[in-house]
């Protein structure tokens, strides 16, 4: 059967078959519009991604399972930067006529995949045809006692910056894809050619099935520990000249506390520039930016271990406006670019 053979409704009912219900989900698909409700006491989160044909991914690159999964993620990972639970979700679709329809059946075994490990449940949304590729847009909501929800704008002088997990994997992925980089497959510096690529598959798999931090992001906000937070989509420099503009802030990262995962390491020695620019500005990372009160630093440590991964301190929120990058011997490391954006 093709997609045209289908048609939209026909769609819309095949990806509505493998949905069940979910916590506070009244009416689902199928009709005008879903009804929800909030737990008593919590406030609604809501955000809204779009992820476009050759701007966001790239059909020869991305499966369709993996772009499934990575369409929900990206937007689970704001929610977590906010501190919430992760609810529900709407999927639209523009979907080229000549896409085959097994591809979008497995688009929907990943997205429905990525929203039943992080308990989001697909509530509706839209499908149409598209004249210039596939284009994705995620809405999705969740919930949190309003005290507990973590802003930009909280970020204090003196507080420490931490991040989760390790940076600039994604931005490596991409390269390899890319052709930027082309490490031997012989090996490197004592590293068997297996184990070259093996750290290439890590690399791939950070940017093409990222994991966002809910739990981490959840747990953070509940215990009180964090004053600002944010997700890392478009790299550590990038985005946390986010908080420090609405926190009326500024900031100092050190550039040797900046954490590089092994895989990282492992092909950064054929990288054609500095590997911190990857780490510093290549985004889609998906970890978390926060920061602390130096008092929370031990509380914040025991935290990160229950949640099953690393977070690490990289610097200090300052008073003076400005973020700046540390090399260790004092000197200011000043990336070749700024970090990702749109309309440049």
């Amino acid at each position: 059967m093709k997609l045209g053979d289908l048609g939209e409704f026909g769609l819309i009912s095949r990806i509505a078959a493998n949905v069940a219900g979910g916590n506070g989900v009244i009416t689902g698909i199928g009709d005008d519009a879903a009804v929800t409700a909030l737990t008593p006491g919590m406030q609604l989160l809501t955000s809204t991604d779009m992820l476009l044909e050759d701007v966001h991914f790239r059909l020869s690159w991305h499966d369709p399972y993996r772009l499934g999964r990575k369409s929900l993620a990206v937007n689970i990972s704001d929610i977590a930067a906010m501190g919430g639970i992760p609810l529900w979700a709407t999927l639209s679709l523009a979907v080229p006529a000549n896409l085959p329809l097994d591809f979008l059946d497995e688009f929907t075994r990943g997205f429905l995949s990525m929203a039943r490990e992080h308990g989001v449940t697909l509530i509706g949304g839209d499908t149409c045809s598209s004249r210039n590729g596939l284009i994705i847009s995620v809405t999705i909501m969740g919930e949190q006692h309003p005290e507990l929800i973590v802003r930009r704008s909280g970020a204090r002088s003196g507080d420490e910056i931490w991040v989760t997990g390790t940076l600039g994997d994604a931005a490596q992925g991409l390269a390899l894809l890319e052709g930027t980089i082309t490490p031997s497959r012989q090996g490197r510096g004592g590293v068997s050619g297996e184990a070259c690529d093996a750290a290439e598959q890590f690399l791939l798999s950070r940017l093409l099935d990222p994991t966002p931090r809910a739990a981490a992001g959840r747990s953070l906000a509940e215990a009180g520990l964090v004053s600002a937070m944010i997700d890392i989509s478009d790299g550590l420099v990038a985005d946390f000249e986010h908080i420090a503009e609405l926190s009326g802030v500024g900031g100092t990262i050190r550039l040797d506390a900046v954490p590089l995962s092994p895989a990282f390491r492992s092909v950064a020695s054929v990288l054609p520039t500095s590997p911190y620019q990857h780490a510093l500005t290549g985004g889609e990372d998906y970890e978390l930016a926060f920061t602390a009160p130096p008092a929370n630093h031990e509380k914040i440590v025991k935290l990160m271990k229950k949640c099953g991964i690393d977070g690490v301190p990289v610097g200090i929120v300052t008073s003076l406006p400005g973020v700046r990058v540390v090399a260790p011997d004092g000197t200011e490391y000043i990336p070749q670019s700024h970090g990702f954006t749109h309309f440049t």
